[in-house]
């Protein structure tokens, strides 16, 4: 069966019920139908100081196009601690609209290792990220309605750096020009469209501790410069009342529940290629205050959403991780070993023997901001005994522990062993967590910093937009920021046909943009795009609904 056919079997429990187990009260959600809530700003309010659980990352290896597992593996290794009497809550991210209809499919998890219902948690949820575009395309309307009406900030605008946005692929809007068509139109210039998951206004809502600080946050964003270049912010146009105004609810988070019924929290969106790849704050503080354990992920391979959630996230938080779990498949060492994709399914010991130096270098890397790690196999149906043996004994030679994870196929059953091996590792190794770089460090040494110490390059090298963008932020006083490099998620590098381990490359970092709203310094590698397109068969071509509102060809 599909993912979406085990999903429309399962019968789901009231919410209600689910926020009981959970140790939430009534009054601490409102429902949205039967099967979804949000959670009460107020209820996250009075569990600010509560005890903590354990802060688990689930983070994986440099993928193939289809993805790992990450969050079926962080969604299984839930059930299965649930199963061992451990309270234990998913703080996972929301799907983009974007994947769902394009390559990659949805982002809910698979099989019996899924959150539910998955076709509204692929297909919308609680409209949160449409309320994101909706606030990020405002501020696109008020900037350019100043420029109509006198512009009194005397905004420059080809300084212009803020972008509407969409949540969806569409390569078509990658540039555009708007206000054509005569004086009454607007100002003509030139702009773009980035998809949602990049909007500032994404990161601010995931990385926000509250409606207070999601306020502070919108009026400090940087939308350009004026004629004698100084930032201009959104505080200056007047319009950070109403950004939050349309983000009042989408600040909630989402309370659903995993294919077995325990709790899952369900918010904020980023991509990690193109922007810091993890869930919101106030729904992983909220996690830790409800469960023992808290298992988190983070987007793509660990050189990019593991390396920016203790980065950034961890720094502006003061949280720590715990734990890390790197997920890995047989099918993706025989990729970064050089089988193509239509042979991945042929057993082939010597290109997984191979492609292993990639799960090494993650794990590397992981240790280097002082997490214990574990490696999770997500097991696939045509994964041979010889490939599962060959890459046990690898792992073993490294001093990795190791557990099989069969969510897909068995659920919590399915990561019984993972979830022992987590547990045992939380009690005997503790953490020693500290992030890569100080924020002293100027700007383009934290680049300098990631690329040799996680992507493993030899040199960075900063064109002329990059160099002048940086110097120009330091500058203005925004040097103590962290830095969140985007960049191809198929390689360390920033050529995505670079893959395994490669060593001796440079970076090119080529262009720079503040988020001071998120409060962190975009860096762009390579041909990184911030507006995907769609592939040659998208999969909403694949998609339909009957006459009864029941969807299939969900992936």
């Amino acid at each position: 069966m599909t993912d979406i056919e085990i999903a429309q079997q399962i019968v789901l429990r009231p919410i209600a019920d689910v926020a009981r187990d959970a140790g939430l009260a009534e009054e601490d959600y409102e429902s949205y139908a039967r099967t979804k809530a949000k959670v009460t700003l107020a209820a996250m309010s009075t569990r600010k100081n509560a005890p903590r659980g354990k802060l688990v990352l689930v983070t994986a290896i440099s993928p193939t196009p289809a993805g790992e597992g990450k969050t079926t593996t962080s969604i299984a290794l839930t059930q299965g601690l649930c199963k061992r009497g451990v309270q234990a809550v998913a703080a996972l991210r929301e799907p983009s609209l974007g994947p769902v209809f394009g390559m990659k499919g949805g982002a809910t998890g698979g099989g019996y290792a899924q959150v539910l219902p998955m076709e509204e948690i692929n297909l919308h949820l609680s409209g949160d990220l449409h309320a994101i575009t909706a606030a990020n395309n405002l501020l696109a309307a008020i900037i350019d309605n100043h420029l109509q009406n006198g512009n009194a900030l005397g905004i420059e605008p080809r300084s212009i750096t803020w972008k509407r946005c969409l949540d969806m692929n569409d390569r078509a809007l990658r540039h555009i020009l708007t206000g054509l068509g005569g004086k009454n139109e607007g100002v003509p210039r030139e702009t773009a469209f980035e998809i949602t998951a990049a909007s500032e206004i994404m990161a601010i809502l995931c990385l926000a501790e509250d409606l207070a600080d999601l306020k502070v946050r919108l009026n400090r964003i940087v939308i350009g410069s004026d004629t004698d270049n100084n930032p201009v912010t959104a505080h200056q146009l007047g319009v950070g009342g109403a950004l939050t105004a349309l983000l009042r609810d989408a600040i909630r988070p989402n309370l659903l529940q995993t294919a077995e019924g325990t709790p899952a929290i369900i918010h904020g969106g980023p991509f990690a290629n193109i922007a810091h790849g993890c869930n919101t704050v106030v729904a992983t503080r909220l996690a830790l205050a409800l469960g023992e354990i808290c298992v988190t992920e983070a987007g793509f391979g660990a050189d990019l959403g593991a390396e920016k959630f203790c980065d950034i996230k961890m720094r502006q938080t003061g949280l720590a991780p715990d734990l890390a779990v790197l997920v890995a498949t047989v099918r993706a060492l025989k990729w970064q070993g050089g089988v193509e994709v239509p042979t991945l399914s042929v057993e082939n010991v010597a290109a997984l023997e191979s492609g292993f130096a990639n799960l090494a270098r993650h794990a590397e890397n992981l240790r280097k901001f002082g997490l214990p790690v574990v490696v999770a196999i997500n097991r696939f149906t045509d994964d041979t005994d010889a490939e599962v043996a060959a890459l046990t004994r690898l792992c073993d030679e490294k001093g990795l522990p190791i557990a099989l994870c069969d969510g897909w196929a068995k659920g919590g059953d399915g990561a019984l062993e993972l979830a022992d091996l987590v547990r045992e590792t939380l009690e005997s190794t503790p953490a020693q967590f500290v992030p890569l770089y100080p924020d002293s460090l100027p700007l383009k040494k934290k680049i300098e910093t990631v690329a040799q110490a996680i992507y493993r390059a030899d040199s960075v090298t900063f064109l002329p937009a990059a160099r002048n963008r940086l110097a120009y932020l330091t500058k203005r006083g925004y040097g103590h920021l962290p830095v969140c490099i985007a960049k191809t998620q198929y390689s360390f590098s920033d050529d995505p046909g670079k893959r395994c381990a490669p060593t001796g490359h440079t970076l090119t970092v080529r262009d720079a943009k503040l988020s001071a709203g998120a409060g962190f310094v975009v860096a762009y590698a390579g041909t990184i795009m911030t507006m995907p397109g769609l592939p040659a068969h998208p999969a909403a071509l694949d998609i339909d609904c009957d006459e009864n509102g029941r969807i299939s060809g969900l992936f």
